[in-house]
């Protein structure tokens, strides 16, 4: 009895004291990096190459993205006109894959749980979706971006057509549509309006002026000099940047479960344009920055050259890309492309892993059409690993 109260105040003490948000750690971490003499430069130079790189580049295409769903949005009537072709449905649910980030995915996913779409639609956007890892390759890289993009729209068409072919259009589908689609309107109490504002005023202001800069470092432009700075300014610049991304991002949200680590936020109706090219843009960048870091402190501290370690493996590098899409959410699929960035995977396992994954979308099919999600996904994996090693026997 004396000892359990005791140990009252200390559980109180300790509940007091816990961390209230673990998306802190990471910046938190960050800090303590530039702090430390010895990681400072490396951790300032990564913070600026994902700025500048990276996170300005997403966020003018995010904005470009956001303007046109807006549009688009309002031509919901247009999947009830489908409903009376699925070869037509495929090619829709493929295109909406193939747009960048998860919610043209989503949009299918609903739209299939509600009975407007086939079964071969759902399996077309989860094979076209390459979810949030689309921004980060078409910022990095345009023309491979766009490659595999279209690889992945034409992969997704076929794949739903033979899939509808064998099943039918009305093959698992939920039974109580509308009561289960609800449940895709995220309206979460972890979700921190004013955090959201600071995040849309931030891009707001800086998102013209970081794509200038950016677009003038990537003609390899001394920025520094042009704009009469002294020399390293825009790279400390950069870093203080992304720094403020990521803390804007930890503050947003809590962790309490997976999905709120790897997925973007969830954003509300009366979100700006820039508050959602805000949420979206700071979570690839954290996880870019988080994926830089790891791979360069790992080549610091251990010399470990990573391409040359793995390419003694390459014959199994396409089916690790296609088993690391498996994992829902775009987090793990952002470390896939970033190592891709760097050199240390091929272009086979990408392919792999940007046909195979899912993205944000596998988290309301699980929730609304688990039977359905499952399948799905193994088929959209088999056309997955035929052009991932289709690609590395006869390219690499």
């Amino acid at each position: 009895m004396t000892s359990q109260v005791k140990s009252a105040p200390f559980q109180k003490l300790g509940y007091r004291w816990r961390l209230a948000n673990k998306r802190l750690v990471l910046p938190v971490l960050l800090i303590a990096m530039l702090a430390a003499p010895a990681t400072r430069e490396l951790t300032v130079s990564v913070l600026a190459d994902a700025f500048w790189q990276v996170a300005a580049y997403v966020a003018i295409t995010l904005a470009l993205y956001h303007s046109l769903s807006e549009r688009l949005s309002h031509q919901s009537a247009l999947t009830l006109r489908l409903k009376s072709s699925r070869r037509y449905q495929v090619v829709f649910a493929s295109v909406m894959g193939a747009l960048p980030g998860c919610g043209g995915a989503i949009i299918v996913i609903t739209q299939f749980v509600r009975g407007q779409l086939s079964f071969g639609s759902v399996v077309a956007v989860l094979t076209a979706t390459m979810g949030d890892a689309a921004f980060l390759l078409l910022a990095a890289k345009p023309a491979t971006g766009l490659f595999i993009i279209m690889i992945g729209l034409v992969v997704g068409i076929l794949s739903g057509w033979l899939v509808d072919t064998l099943h039918g259009g009305a093959f698992l589908q939920p039974q109580n549509a509308e009561a289960t689609a609800s449940c895709c309107r995220t309206t979460s109490s972890r979700y921190q309006a004013p955090a959201v504002r600071w995040q849309g005023t931030f891009w707001q202001w800086l998102l013209i002026p970081s794509a200038v800069i950016a677009v003038m470092g990537s003609f390899q432009l001394n920025t520094d000099a042009l704009l009469h700075l002294p020399e390293g300014s825009i790279t400390v610049l950069g870093a203080f940047f992304a720094l403020i991304a990521m803390l804007l991002w930890s503050l947003s949200r809590d962790i309490q479960g997976y999905q709120d680590a790897v997925s973007e936020d969830p954003k509300s109706d009366k979100a700006s344009l820039f508050q959602r090219v805000a949420q979206d843009t700071n979570f690839v960048t954290t996880w870019v920055i988080g994926a830089f870091l790891c791979f360069e402190v790992t080549i610091k501290l251990t010399g470990w050259d990573i391409a040359a370690s793995l390419s003694h493996w390459s014959a199994a590098l396409p089916l690790a890309g296609v088993l690391i899409g498996l994992i829902p959410g775009c987090g793990p699929q952002i470390l896939i492309t970033s190592f891709y960035l760097h050199g240390a995977i091929p272009m086979s396992a990408q392919l792999g892993n940007a046909l195979s994954n899912d993205g944000d979308a596998l988290f309301p099919a699980i929730a609304l059409a688990p039977k359905a999600a499952l399948i799905a996904t193994v088929y959209s994996s088999l056309p997955a690993l035929f052009v991932a090693y289709s690609y590395y026997y006869f390219f690499e």
